[in-house]
């Protein structure tokens, strides 16, 4: 299993913002939608960050609540890991827990193409887990 099987099963439906945009703007987004992490792009489409709800809590913790009137940027970040179509959900669970991230990207030919949250893998594998006990009872049962 791979990121695309993940894609194929949930879409690959990214909520963004353009860097320049206000972290008002970004909180705005986080609460319309529901979701814990956007991606920032460039003016050309590529990846240039992300941004999650803990980066917010962490500016707003240091900084107070002036700095939502400031550029994502401050509370973004800049390169973050990533993932491929064809990157393994063992390397996906392996990259999450090095890098104590809850959310990758997919980039494909230097293109945002989704993005993959903890809760998709766990998923996942609660899914092949479930389906594994599934044919293993089968068999028992004959």
């Amino acid at each position: 299993m791979n990121v695309m099987t993940i894609l194929e099963r949930k879409g690959n439906a990214v909520v963004t913002l353009e860097t320049g945009a206000k972290v008002s703007d970004a909180v705005t987004l986080l609460r319309q939608h529901n979701i814990g992490a956007l991606v920032v792009l460039d003016p050309s489409g590529a990846v240039a960050g992300i941004t999650s709800e803990r980066d917010v809590v962490r500016l707003l913790a240091d900084s107070g609540s002036g700095s939502l009137d400031r550029p994502i940027e401050a509370c973004m970040t800049a390169e973050p890991y990533v993932a491929a179509k064809d990157t393994s959900v063992d390397e996906l669970m392996s990259m999450m827990t090095q890098h104590r991230v809850r959310h990758l990207p997919v980039v494909e030919g230097g293109r945002l193409a989704g993005i993959i949250s903890i809760g998709d893998v766990v998923k996942l594998k609660i899914e092949a887990t479930e389906a594994d006990r599934a044919a293993l009872m089968d068999y028992i049962a004959g």
